[in-house]
């Protein structure tokens, strides 16, 4: 009872898919591509925080490993002329021959363009972690983000939490605002979650986001649709 489920988690096969989709033959397989897909987004994390990145999804086939990468600024990730996702790509490979027993395959990188970001917790997470690194009151960020968010048709609620030492203060705290619904035990509720940090001289600030952007029923075509 009162245990606290991912909201991504909890909608795995239901309106969600799995982030990594692959199958290997022998349990020693299996763990060298959980090793690689781990280091991959420790790496991608790392390396493209600021590129408002929303999602990290690896397929893999005999010959190769295929990362998508969904982003509100394309731009900044593919660089001028390609090099940009050149040089990724080549970082990449790099990763994977760091981890023992990974087997040595091509990688292909595909850079997708989501439209409005304030709907994606992810791309609302970092804005919030960015006005605070900017050394903005914590209340401000937090009212003029929900506003941003509930300004978007697409959303229908939305929650923040953030906790730390807030403003400064000697005692850690958590401060937290809502705006709409936010039906987290309903599964066909379309909901976006994510967890980010703002780096700062007195410590660290986690912050939680939770969007709401409608239901999603399957229709008799296999089509997904959202009321």
């Amino acid at each position: 009872m009162t245990h606290t489920v991912h909201p991504y988690a909890h909608r795995l096969g239901i309106i969600r898919d799995w982030k990594s989709r692959w199958f290997s033959r022998n349990a020693a397989q299996y763990r060298e591509n959980v090793s690689v897909d781990a280091a991959i987004r420790r790496f991608l994390k790392k390396r493209l925080r600021g590129a408002y990145i929303t999602s990290v999804e690896i397929e893999r086939n005999d010959k190769a490993i295929r990362i998508i990468l969904k982003t509100s600024r394309p731009g900044l990730v593919i660089g001028r002329g390609g090099e940009g996702s050149v040089k990724l790509t080549k970082e990449i490979e790099a990763i994977i021959r760091t981890v023992p027993g990974a087997e040595r395959k091509a990688v292909r990188l595909d850079i997708e363009e989501i439209r409005s970001p304030e709907s994606h917790a992810p791309v609302v997470a970092y804005m919030i972690a960015e006005g605070l690194e900017k050394r903005q009151t914590f209340r401000r960020v937090l009212k003029q983000t929900v506003e941003k968010v509930m300004a978007n048709r697409d959303v229908q609620g939305v929650r923040i939490g953030l906790s730390g030492r807030l403003g400064g203060a000697e005692m850690s705290r958590a401060e937290e605002i809502k705006r709409g619904r936010v039906p987290l035990q309903t599964l066909r509720a379309d909901i976006d979650f994510a967890r980010e940090q703002a780096y700062l001289p007195y410590g660290v600030i986690g912050i939680k986001v939770w969007i709401y952007r409608g239901d999603i029923f399957n229709d008799k075509k296999g089509e997904r649709r959202s009321q």
